[in-house]
C-alpha cells in the first residue's frame, strides 16, 4: 500500500512513512494551512505511532512552529484542544486499518481540513526545504483528554447515566480509559472493562465481525449489561450494543444524535440509513459523498443548527447546543457525543433496544473485502457502471433490480423492492465497500453477506480476465 493522501489525511504502510515523507507533508500543511498559535499534536496507541509523532513535532519546530505534545488521546480530544488554542493539529493515527500501517491526520483552528486544504497541501510538496533554524519550543498538555470528558459531564449532567450497567470494550482504543472515566463520571450504576489487549487490534466500527459480534453477545448476557460501548483505535467511531449485544448502526446512533441535540439541518453521505428522511423531525437532509470533508462542506454551507454525522457513527456539531448544561460546537468526527445521546435517553425509553425500535424501519449493513490487489476495486465499479446490464447482473444474482441509479460515490441502486445496495472502492485502502439497507436487520445482513460473495466472485473473474490478456 503506497502512501496516500486524502480524505482521512495521509496513509501507507509505516515501512513507507519515512522521516522524510513524513517531514514533507507536515511541512507542506505549515506552509499551506493557517496555523494560528502553533501545532497540537496527539497519536493512537499503535507501536509505530510515537516514534512517527517524534518526526512531526521535529518538523515543526525546525519550521519555526511551536508544538504542544498531547500524548495519546482521541483525535476529538486533540480536535477540541486545538480549537480552543486556535491551534492546529496533527494526529497520528491509522484508525481502523492493520497496526503494519499508519497516517496523519491534519487539522486546522476551526476542525478538520477542507478539500481546498488538501489541495493546497499537494501543491507546496516540491518546495524546497527552508534553512535549518534552531527549534522552536515543545511544551505538553496531559489534560486534553480529560477536558474531552469534561465538556460532556458538563453537557448531560453528572446523573445522565444513573441506574445503567455498562460494559467498555477497550482492546487497543486510545479512548479507552476516557470512557472508563467519562461513564463514572455521568453517574453509571456500574461500568465493566472488557477485552483490554496490549496489542494492537484495527477495529472498524462500521464492519463488525460476526466472532467480535459474538463475543460482545457473550459479555452482555455475563455481566448484565443494559449497553457495551467502544471505539475505533483513534476514538472519532463510537460502538454501541444494546443489553442483548445487538450492535446499533452508526447511522442510526447520528439520527437520535441529531434529534437529542436539537439540530435542524442534517447533514450525512449516501451511504447512511435513507430512516433519516422518514417522519418531520429536521427541516432539511443533505445528502453528500462518503468523507468527513464532504459533510463539513455541506454543513458550512447550510449554517444554523446543522449537524453531520456518517454512516460509521461519527458526529459532527455545527452549533452550539443546550442540553442540561452547554455544548459548544466542535465540528468534527466525535464518537462521544453519539454514545451518551442515546445512553442518556435508554431507561426513559425502556432500554436501549426499546429507544432504537422507534426509528423508522430501515437498517443498513456495511463490510468490505479487504486485500483487494490495487486498482481492481474501482475497476470493478467503473465497469459496472460503464455497463449497466454489468451492475443490473450483479443485482439479478440478489434477487433484485434496479428502479434508480445514484452515482455520487460510487453505484448506489435503489431496488424495486425498496433495499439499497450501494458499492464503492475504498478511497484510503485496498478495499471494496459495500452498503446496503433493507426493512429488517436480518434482510440487511442476509443481503450484504450475499452480496460480498457475488463482489468476490466478479473481482475473482476480472483478475481472471486481466491474466488471460
Amino acid at each position: 500500500m503506497a502512501p496516500r493522501f486524502g480524505t482521512s489525511g495521509l496513509r501507507g504502510l509505516v515501512t513507507e512513512l519515512t522521516p522524510d515523507l513524513v517531514s514533507a507533508y507536515v511541512r507542506a500543511f505549515l506552509r499551506a494551512c493557517p496555523h494560528g498559535s502553533g501545532l497540537y499534536l496527539g497519536h493512537d496507541l499503535r507501536p509505530s505511532s510515537p516514534a512517527l509523532a517524534g518526526v512531526v513535532a521535529e518538523a515543526a519546530r525546525h519550521a519555526g512552529v511551536p508544538v504542544t505534545d498531547c500524548g495519546a488521546l482521541p483525535t476529538p480530544a486533540l480536535a477540541l484542544a486545538a480549537r480552543r488554542a486556535g491551534a492546529r493539529a496533527v494526529m497520528v493515527t491509522g484508525s481502523h486499518i492493520p497496526a503494519d500501517r499508519n497516517g496523519l491526520k491534519f487539522y486546522g483552528p476551526g476542525g478538520e481540513i477542507s478539500k481546498a486544504d488538501e489541495a493546497a497541501i499537494l501543491s507546496r510538496l516540491g518546495e524546497p526545504l527552508p534553512p535549518w533554524a534552531a527549534p522552536a519550543p515543545l511544551a505538553r498538555d496531559a489534560r486534553a483528554g480529560e477536558a474531552w470528558v469534561r465538556r460532556y459531564v458538563t453537557a448531560f449532567g453528572p446523573e445522565a447515566l444513573a441506574g445503567l450497567r455498562i460494559g467498555v470494550w477497550s482492546h487497543s482504543a486510545v479512548s479507552r480509559d476516557l470512557l472508563l472515566a467519562a461513564l463514572r463520571a455521568l453517574g453509571a450504576a456500574a461500568v465493566v472493562e472488557l477485552g483490554r489487549s496490549t496489542a494492537f487490534i484495527p477495529v472498524d466500527t462500521e464492519a463488525v465481525p460476526e466472532g467480535v459480534r459474538a463475543r460482545i453477545r457473550a459479555w452482555t448476557a455475563e455481566h448484565r449489561l443494559d449497553a457495551l460501548i467502544s471505539t475505533d483505535g483513534d476514538g472519532d467511531r463510537p460502538l454501541l450494543a444494546d443489553a442483548c449485544g445487538q450492535i446499533v448502526p452508526g447511522d442510526l446512533l447520528g439520527q437520535i444524535t441529531a434529534a437529542r441535540v436539537g439540530a435542524e439541518t442534517v447533514v450525512t453521505p449516501v451511504s447512511s440509513n435513507t430512516g433519516v428522511e422518514a417522519g418531520e423531525r429536521f427541516r432539511r437532509v443533505i445528502r453528500t459523498r462518503i468523507g468527513s470533508p464532504f459533510v463539513i462542506a455541506a454543513m458550512e454551507e447550510a449554517g444554523g443548527r446543522s449537524v453531520g454525522y456518517e454512516a460509521n457513527g461519527g458526529f459532527l456539531l455545527g452549533f452550539d447546543a443546550h442540553l442540561e448544561g452547554p455544548l459548544p460546537q466542535l465540528p468534527t468526527r466525535d464518537s462521544l457525543l453519539p454514545l451518551l445521546a442515546p445512553l442518556s435517553l435508554a431507561q426513559a425509553a425502556g432500554g436501549l433496544a426499546a429507544l432504537v425500535e422507534r426509528e423508522p424501519a430501515r437498517f443498513t449493513a456495511a463490510d468490505r473485502l479487504e486485500e483487494v490487489p490495487d486498482g481492481r476495486a474501482p475497476a470493478l465499479v467503473a465497469e459496472f457502471g460503464a455497463s449497466p446490464e454489468g451492475f443490473s447482473g450483479f443485482l439479478a444474482a440478489l434477487g433484485e433490480e434496479i428502479r434508480s441509479l445514484d452515482r455520487t460515490d460510487g453505484l448506489r441502486a435503489t431496488c424495486a423492492s425498496g433495499r439499497i445496495v450501494h458499492i464503492r472502492p475504498s478511497g484510503n485502502a485496498p478495499e471494496m465497500r459495500l452498503y446496503v439497507e433493507a426493512e429488517t436487520p436480518g434482510a440487511a445482513r442476509d443481503l450484504l453477506e450475499r452480496g460480498l460473495r457475488e463482489l468476490e466472485l466478479a473481482l475473482m473473474r476480472m483478475t481472471l480476465e486481466t491474466r488471460s490478456e
